[in-house]
């Protein structure tokens, strides 16, 4: 009970932590949301006018940060997140991200757990099997995978895959323009077809890292006391595999897919702008050009809750699954 009460007072010192940097951080930028708007507006408006207008969309540059501080940590608390001010000008925050969110756990949520199951499995056998042939193809190989940047595979894709006039898949969006979005077989063949290049790109950069260090885990528990006894009581190769290496090495993995769980929400930010995809990533990405203060902080407190929320998850997991944890605490 400790150790789970402990976890919780860090996850609320963290929240508060987060959405403190989160509000000031914004303010710490280059420009204003009032040069922003005088900039949208083409200087039209007067200054009274735009502080009138700033004041509508919950920011006030006149009024004292203290005061802006409580009531943006009772907005955020409440779900009021105010009203862009960005490209999307008037339009509520809450209708924007939930637009968008779809899109991205659609995309990087389902491309993010394949690339979890499929590279802890081929790290699982790799590590078994160490100085065999997928052993020694591996490594050398996923290494480089995962060090590729996300745009030059993005745009490499689009190369062999979307460009010319024999192009295979569209490169572009997240469905073809003049469809009516609906649960139809044409529709969503559609979606998963304008998803298959951006899903590759995240799938090859992501799943390297999985199964490297799974891979690394195995190794390290193949050398335990537990798989000796194991293979000394005459257990099959396939139990000590699974039933004692495997379960053992993917424990540490968790914390690292419980992060990348949470980061789901920011999106893969230059994938999604590449294939400018409608996701939270490029929409991240506009609110920062944009200078889109109210925007800008509710993606990121949104991207706070869903990272600290998977940990302490994962946490909780770990302290059910591993008697070592249990005793720890």
């Amino acid at each position: 009970m400790r150790y789970l009460l402990r976890r919780l007072g860090f996850f609320v010192l963290t929240l508060w932590a987060a959405l403190t940097l989160n509000f000031f951080i914004p303010r710490m930028m280059p420009g204003s949301p009032l040069q922003a708007l005088r900039d949208r507006t083409h200087n039209k408006l007067s200054p009274a006018a735009l502080n009138s207008l700033l004041s509508q969309f919950g920011f006030d540059p006149h009024q004292n940060v203290a005061v802006q501080y409580v009531q943006y940590l009772k907005n955020m608390a409440t779900g009021h997140w105010g009203i862009s001010i960005g490209g999307s000008l008037g339009v509520p925050v809450r209708k924007l991200i939930g637009q968008a969110l779809p899109w991205t756990l659609g995309l990087v949520g389902v491309t993010t757990v394949l690339a979890f199951l499929l590279g802890t499995v081929i790290g699982i056998v790799a590590g078994w099997k160490r100085g065999g042939l997928l052993d020694g193809i591996v490594p050398p190989v996923f290494v480089v995978t995962s060090a590729l940047p996300y745009f030059w595979v993005a745009l490499l894709m689009i190369l062999l895959f979307a460009s010319g006039t024999h192009a295979l898949l569209p490169n572009d969006g997240n469905y073809t323009n003049g469809l009516t979005p609906g649960f139809s077989g044409h529709f969503i063949f559609d979606v998963i077809k304008h998803a298959i290049l951006p899903g590759a790109t995240i799938l090859i950069t992501a799943i390297g890292g999985w199964i490297l260090t799974m891979r690394n885990n195995m190794i390290t528990t193949l050398s335990e006391d537990y798989v000796r006894m194991g293979r000394a009581k005459g257990l099959s190769n396939r139990r000590i595999m699974y039933g004692y290496a495997a379960r053992n090495a993917f424990l540490p993995n968790l914390s690292g897919f419980a992060m990348s769980l949470g980061f789901v929400i920011s999106g893969a930010i230059l994938v999604e702008y590449v294939f400018n995809y409608p996701g939270l990533g490029y929409m991240l990405y506009n609110a920062t050009v944009n200078t889109d203060y109210p925007l800008l902080q509710a993606l990121f407190m949104l991207i706070t809750v869903a990272v600290l929320v998977a940990v302490l998850i994962c946490d909780f997991v770990t302290f059910w699954l591993d008697p070592r944890a249990r005793a720890k605490a």
